[in-house]
């Protein structure tokens, strides 16, 4: 590719970039094609709930219908389950929209936004970029990023336009299959990329694609999170339009086998958790979550799930569904074993004994009751718990981080007792977890001379900023999805209120900064993307509850474990 190629303007501001190994031509015709002939249709939903009307179901989850007994929640969340609505469309002012809700202005200038973030690929559209934000230096927040296109990707869903959805995953399932390559050496083949970039040569009149798999991004470490993203996104567009046609494609099952012949390998670990380094998931910085951080486990968990029902029977996919299976039963166990905390377990840790033995050990990870912080005392209410940070050799990191406990909720990780914990602990702790702008990213941050150490001096990850306590608007889609499947849509109702007095009137920002989201992020871009879908899926999703089944799993009852019910469980 010779120098001068610039990316053509429809995608932003034109920029050069040299020739990389990484640019791709993309050539889908095949797969087109093969989407365009017939094919069955599959289509998950129980009937019971097909019998009942919107009006009923809108009802039925209302803010006063929704108790706070577990076992009814629980049989709310199995219905969600099998809940699909591929006629439905937002009830917002937009292009598609054809009901009549009251809405918030806001609502109207988020999907002009959105519309603006939109990326075309040989005159389609293919993904959302990561802000437009045109008065600072772009670096690469021109780009697609594959976990950041996934609420703009519910949104465009909820609002029945699935093309584009079908064509970003097509689009990074073809770069998942060529050659990555990083210093020399080669990555695993199911490695899906961070990014991908549009360009365009105007001498040829030609665009192509470039993907960044890590071999760009700050501390050059590939994502582990894209793969598990793309797959749960692959179950959402299948459960939205219940058409099984993009899922069964040849090449979107050998791009699900690929990725999970990367986490289900066999090597030297003896838990059943992903081992990960730092940097690899949202927080892409160096913020000590290396080793079995939550997020990643939680979307892991996921992936499986949504993976057991999108694979195919045959003899290639049978033998990943038995492996899947025993994964799952052993990582349920793990982590609402070893990673769950409340005041009961709390206390059991404070009491531990160190240097035991053999398979009686109660301290099985040694670790140091003198390694607990102060902070976490406080932090724990009487009722309420949460999956902690981190759990390895001597080591569990006690921080609160969101996207990996609602993920828990949604892909029932967390068993509903747990999930309704979850949701008592963000109640007791709001100010701490949501203040004046939802939503921690984690909690607490970490400063003085822990944070030199943990981030190596990281002048973005300073106290209550970034990825170090900042918080995010985007993650206000997982938890509007999280309590709207607890239960409890009065708490998401009421951090949308939050959002709204301030979002638009800030520009849409990236992160906020302080103890209580008081600031707009010192680095923020404006026009986030995320942070604009992540608003238009919480609202949408509170206006018509169904939405949720694309994002949500019913409790899988072969996984539950035999837990004794600790005090904050009892509701």
């Amino acid at each position: 590719m010779p120098p001068g190629i610039t990316d053509v303007s429809q995608n932003g501001t034109k920029k050069s970039l040299e020739a990389s190994g990484s640019i791709f031509e993309i050539e889908e015709l095949d797969i087109l094609r093969s989407l365009n002939q017939p094919r069955p249709v599959h289509i998950e939903r129980n009937r019971s709930f097909d019998e009942r009307s919107i009006s009923e179901l809108s009802s039925c989850l209302s803010p006063r219908a929704f108790g706070r007994n577990a076992d009814n929640n629980a049989h709310i969340m199995d219905h969600f389950e099998y809940v699909y609505s591929p006629s439905r469309r937002s009830g917002y002012n937009t292009p598609r929209s054809n009901s009549h809700f009251e809405s918030h202005p806001m609502v109207a200038e988020a999907w002009e936004a959105l519309r603006r973030s939109l990326v075309y690929f040989r005159g389609q559209p293919v993904g959302t970029m990561a802000a437009v934000d045109h008065s600072v230096e772009e670096l690469n927040y021109d780009q697609v990023f594959v976990r950041d296109f996934v609420p703009s990707a519910l949104a465009l869903l909820m609002n029945g336009e699935d093309e584009i959805v079908k064509n970003f995953l097509l689009k990074t399932l073809r770069l998942q299959s060529r050659e990555k390559m990083i210093d020399r050496f080669k990555l695993g083949d199911g490695v899906m990329p961070a990014s991908f970039k549009v360009l365009h040569d105007p001498v040829r009149n030609h665009e192509t694609l470039i993907a960044d798999f890590g071999e760009s991004a700050i501390g050059r470490v590939a994502p582990v999170d894209s793969g598990f993203w793309w797959i749960i996104l692959l179950r959402a567009y299948t459960k939205h339009t219940g058409d099984s046609s993009l899922a069964d494609l040849p090449e979107c099952q050998k791009g699900m086998r690929l990725i999970l012949s990367l986490c289900l390998s066999e090597g030297f670990d003896t838990f059943p958790t992903l081992l990960c380094a730092d940097g690899c998931c949202m927080i892409d910085r160096r913020m000590g979550v290396y080793g079995y951080p939550i997020e990643i486990q939680s979307l892991f968990f996921m992936a499986l799930r949504c993976a057991l029902l999108l694979l195919k029977q045959d003899d290639a996919g049978k033998d990943f569904v038995d492996l899947i299976t025993n994964r799952l039963h052993a990582l349920s166990y793990h982590m609402r074993s070893y990673f769950w905390l409340d005041l009961k377990q709390l206390n059991d840790i404070y009491r531990y004994k160190t240097e035991e033995y053999s398979h009686t050990a109660v301290n099985k990870f040694n670790v140091m009751p003198d390694s607990l912080p102060d902070w976490v005392f406080d932090f724990m209410p009487s009722r309420g718990g949460y999956f902690i940070g981190n759990v390895s050799p001597a080591k569990m990191d006690f921080r609160w981080f969101c996207l990996g406990n609602c993920m828990a909720i949604l892909s029932s990780l967390a068993t509903p007792e747990q999930s309704v914990a979850i949701m008592d602990l963000i109640e007791s702790r709001w100010e701490e977890l949501v203040g004046e702008m939802p939503l921690k990213i984690c909690y607490p941050a970490i400063e003085s001379h822990e944070w030199q150490i943990v981030t190596g001096c990281d002048p973005k990850n300073t106290r209550w900023s970034y990825h170090n306590g900042g918080s995010w608007p985007v993650l206000l889609w997982l938890l509007t999805a999280a309590c709207i499947k607890t239960g409890r849509p009065q708490i998401a109702r009421r951090a949308i209120e939050l959002a709204e007095s301030r979002l638009s009137k800030d520009t849409w920002p990236e992160y906020y900064d302080g103890k209580l989201g008081r600031y707009v992020g010192k680095q923020a871009r404006k026009f986030q993307t995320w942070s604009i879908s992540g608003y238009l899926v919480a609202k949408m999703m509170l206006e018509d509850p169904s939405h949720l089944g694309m994002i949500s799993l019913g409790e899988d009852k072969q996984t539950k474990p035999l837990l004794k019910r600790s005090a904050s469980w009892t509701v």
